[in-house]
């Protein structure tokens, strides 16, 4: 396989699926999990451990796993709140853990009803079960409202880089910054990677952008011109954040995809088969919209 110069995590069977009022049948993510691997994709986000009251869509996350974790080459990851998710989700045999923390009070209380610190404190605790049951596994923390929050409004540079190097200090692998409410401009997206590149350096993971208000792709190559080299994106451009109103469309996978090779920068992703994957997606969930500007043209429709 040749290798890639970006890597590319599929967070559609998660932030996807958990955007949706339809749940997706299990079989079906099974098969669209398997597409997209067969696709190219290495990283994909499958599911999250939370209450199966509060995201139906997301009760089967353990069989997901159990399926995902069969792939050759496929890091397997799962969104977790607290250490019980995080107890879950290791028992289950993932890869990787990735936890939402918010740069806005606002939208953490709304999100997860704990303030910025008492997750740090939580961060804390997945970090000591991890070296105490899954050294191996990876924790990553994505800074959910980075750009701004629609519940609270500006949310100061200045806090988002000291939680990342709070979360840094605390021992997490990665800290990434997400767009979850779709605010953010291409030069808001250069200066703050650069910033958190230049505080926490290699440990600056990987960029979350959506498309809310078209910047998706603008947004993307911003971080990209100052070294970010991983992006998530969302088949179809599915998914959103429940708790935070408006905030709806993930980064197109297949454009992203289309932008990159067409600038000659390899994802290791093959377009065909993307576009195979699609299908399967839209066979498991009839009738929801799926969008990517790239598929109106291969299609002729644009």
């Amino acid at each position: 396989m040749t290798p890639a110069d970006v890597l590319i995590s599929e967070v559609g069977p998660r932030d996807g699926l958990q955007s949706v009022k339809t749940t997706m049948p299990t079989p079906d993510k099974l098969r669209w999990i398997t597409a997209l691997h067969a696709a190219g994709l290495r990283e994909i986000e499958v599911g999250s451990f939370v209450p199966a009251r509060l995201l139906p869509q997301m009760a089967d996350a353990a069989e997901v796993v159990h399926h995902a974790i069969t792939l050759p080459g496929l890091r397997v990851m799962a969104l977790v709140p607290n250490r019980r998710g995080a107890e879950a989700a290791l028992a289950a045999g993932v890869h990787k853990i990735t936890l939402p923390v918010s740069a806005s009070e606002a939208h953490s209380l709304a999100n997860v009803r704990k303030t910025r610190g008492q997750m740090v404190d939580e961060v804390r605790e997945v970090l000591a079960l991890r070296r105490e049951r899954a050294p191996g596994v990876s924790v990553e923390v994505g800074l959910s409202t980075a750009f701004g929050c629609t519940l609270q409004g500006s949310v100061p540079e200045d806090e988002v880089i000291r939680l990342a190097a709070t979360l840094v200090e605390a021992g997490v692998d990665e800290v990434g910054l997400s767009d979850t409410t779709g605010m953010a401009n291409p030069a808001q997206v250069r200066r703050l990677f650069l910033r958190l590149r230049a505080e926490i350096g290699d440990r600056a993971g990987a960029a979350h952008l959506h498309n809310t208000r078209g910047l998706g792709l603008a947004n993307c190559l911003a971080a990209w011109d100052v070294g970010v080299r991983g992006f998530d994106s969302s088949q179809g451009g599915l998914g959103g954040c429940p708790y935070a109103p408006g905030a709806s469309g993930n980064v197109v996978t297949e454009d992203l995809v289309h932008m990159f090779e067409a600038m000659g920068v390899r994802t290791g992703v093959d377009g065909a088969a993307l576009l195979a994957a699609r299908a399967v997606l839209q066979q498991g969930l009839p009738g929801e919209p799926l969008y990517g500007m790239s598929v109106l043209v291969a299609d002729g429709r644009h």
